[in-house]
């Protein structure tokens, strides 16, 4: 399958937005193997909309655009792709009802604008926006497929993950049942994750894709078989190989949460638990109570970003301080049996390193962390070198501290308290 994607809005040719759905909506698209074959932008205008949707229909099998779904007059791509297509734009009582609701639950009278965001093109699928009142759709046509996502990223993303994935899966698995895995990683760049599996990649009518996240790297395994049992096996059979490639730098599978995993293993262990961050600064400690219920088992966190309050606070040692340093396994063995004795928990976790983009050196470069954790009976410290910039420095921190309170845990790691 051949895509093309048109990019709408004057404020992406200004530079006033920056166009993040190029580089999101890129690696989904190739992981799901479909091949990309040109990005378009154009401005809120109708003829060159309308022009950009006639040549990539010549071109393309897939048309994606992005934006021009609102009530204000300058959102056109609705009436553009029923117009290129020939086709009326009917009125979607369903979609009306949508937006009735998400006004009134504010108390609200819908605004009379607002209605032109239940016309779509006739025939269209309708695509829920739960974090908006824009939906959006999908067309197809002779052979041709339009889908129209919503411009933000927030209500983009959702959708296209949501529905856009599943329809276009199944189109690609006709004659054949599609089954996939994603395996996520942490502490590796992507270049370094591909290498690793460079010569596995069409194996076995098994397609690998690759997409890069901040702080991880999403490995999605795809196979289409006669049956869903032999998708199912040939998946398997290459998700082994993949495990026995990248091993311990695997956090997570799917949409799995990592942090409900561990957030289950300490409740059903009885455990508690408590966070002491220096270069995540408090990521952790948000990634354990996004979980609903995590007041059961956590305790609290200290932010502890500068020397006085390691020592001060969670009492760290001067000299580790002065003789190993801020960032170093001892410093955040220190630091996380330190906030264990410091809020009385029965797990705990320390985290050092060097975000950047500066204070490295040839010694401690840049993305150099020590991560600790603190079970009952033991204590365990792992150094990692994440890629990056400075928020996946941090994002990785995070998910490779919260991997590890997981495979302890798993592991039976500590004596009952």
């Amino acid at each position: 399958m051949r895509a093309e994607i048109i990019f709408t809005g004057t404020e992406l040719l200004l530079g006033q937005v920056l166009n993040t759905h190029a580089q999101c909506l890129g690696q989904e698209l190739a992981a799901l193997g479909v091949e990309i074959v040109r990005h378009t932008t154009v401005g809120d205008d109708w003829e060159g909309l309308t022009s950009a949707l006639r040549e990539a229909l010549r071109r393309a099998d897939l048309i994606i655009t992005t934006g021009g779904l609102g009530p204000t007059s300058d959102d056109l791509t609705l009436a553009a792709v029923a117009d290129v297509l020939g086709l009326p734009l009917v009125r979607n009582e369903t979609v009306l009802s949508w937006i009735k609701e998400y006004f009134a639950r504010r108390g609200q009278a819908v605004p009379e604008n607002l209605t032109r965001q239940a016309y779509f093109p006739e025939g269209a699928i309708v695509l829920p926006n739960a974090a908006g009142t824009a939906p959006g759709c999908i067309v197809e046509k002779e052979g041709k497929i339009i889908v129209s996502l919503p411009g933000p990223p927030r209500e983009l993303t959702p959708m296209f993950e949501d529905h856009v994935v599943p329809f276009l899966s199944k189109r690609l698995a006709r004659g054949g049942v599609l089954n996939f895995r994603v395996v996520r990683v942490t502490g590796i760049a992507e270049y370094a994750v591909q290498d690793l599996l460079r010569d596995l990649e069409g194996k076995e009518k098994v397609q690998l894709g690759y997409i890069a996240k901040p702080g991880e790297v999403h490995v999605r395994i795809a196979a289409v078989g006669r049956d869903a049992a032999e998708a199912q096996q040939l998946v398997a059979r290459m998700l082994k190989e993949v495990r026995a490639r990248l091993g311990d730098y695997i956090f997570a599978y799917d949409e799995e949460s990592i942090e409900e995993v561990a957030g289950k293993l300490l409740a059903a262990k009885g455990y508690t638990i408590a966070v002491a961050e220096s270069c995540t600064a408090g990521m952790v400690a948000a990634r354990l109570t996004d979980v609903p219920g995590s007041s059961a088992y956590f305790m609290g966190g200290i932010v502890a970003y500068d020397n006085k309050v390691k020592e001060k606070i969670l009492g760290v040692q001067t000299e580790i301080l002065r003789d190993k340093g801020a960032v170093s396994p001892e410093t955040a063995a220190a630091m996380a049996e330190g906030v264990r004795r410091l809020l009385c928990t029965d797990t705990g976790i320390g985290i050092t390193g060097i975000a950047g983009p500066t204070g490295g050196t040839p010694e401690k470069p840049v993305g150099l962390v020590y991560i600790a954790v603190a079970v009952p009976g033991q204590t365990v410290v792992k150094k990692y070198n994440f890629p990056g910039r400075r928020f996946a420095v941090r994002q990785g921190a995070a998910n490779a501290a919260l991997k590890m309170l997981r495979d302890l845990l798993e592991n039976d790691g500590g004596s009952s308290p």
